[in-house]
């Protein structure tokens, strides 16, 4: 008695409804994810901005005078590309095909170089300096005991969210919906307004067939 051997059944496909849910869920969760980073890293880098960076003092007669500097006196920088994240953020729903990816770009571009910024700040005291000279009115004092604080890091941190949301733009941004009039809430288009017929039988229509020369009686 011969044996048959048993052949493999090939595992079902994922049908075409089940990939397109998986690609939209894909998009919503990273355009979700965007957002949240995008909103956060710019509410940071702008909180920030009002903190101390700096810190040291000015000689003075009698002693030293403490000294302080905000995020926006070291540099404003991060403080303007936050601004143009947010603007980028909202953008990028505006439009479509290559414009998204330059808007995204630029999301990722302001990032990077609020980061670049927050981080250069830390190496300098030129805003001390300047707060030096106007205190002492020696345009040569500089500042003493020049520290800086956590803040500046703590801003190149939200500039990294503003980064990393930028790159996810690029990413899945081709996937997420724009905005558009021409569409309702459900994606379809709307239906143009369309025209109702005459009605002959109403008053201004048959006086409309008299001064056209016609008989409004005449149903031939």
């Amino acid at each position: 008695m011969g044996y048959v051997s048993a052949v493999p059944v090939p595992q079902p496909r994922a049908t075409s409804a089940e990939a397109q849910a998986t690609a939209a869920n894909t998009a919503r969760r990273s355009l979700a994810a965007a957002l949240l980073l995008g909103g956060a890293g710019a509410a940071v880098v702008l909180l920030t901005a009002g903190q101390t960076w700096a810190e040291g003092s000015a000689a003075v007669v009698g002693g030293a005078l403490p000294l302080t500097a905000d995020g926006s006196e070291v540099t404003g920088l991060p403080t303007a590309l936050a601004i143009v994240s947010l603007a980028a953020l909202v953008a990028v729903f505006a439009v479509r095909g290559s414009g998204r990816i330059l808007v995204s770009a630029l999301l990722a571009l302001c990032g990077a170089g609020a980061g670049i910024a927050s981080f250069a700040a830390t190496t300098g005291g030129d805003a001390l300096d300047d707060k030096a000279a106007t205190t002492t009115g020696d345009t040569a004092a500089a500042v003493a005991g020049l520290t800086h604080t956590a803040w500046p890091y703590v801003s190149a941190a939200g500039a990294a969210l503003l980064l990393v949301a930028g790159l996810i733009a690029l990413r899945h941004g081709r996937h997420w919906p724009a905005m558009s009039g021409r569409y309702e809430r459900d994606g379809s288009p709307r239906d143009r307004a369309r025209a109702v017929p005459a009605d002959p039988e109403r008053p201004e229509e048959l006086w409309k067939a008299l001064d056209r020369g016609e008989d409004p009686t005449d149903r031939s």
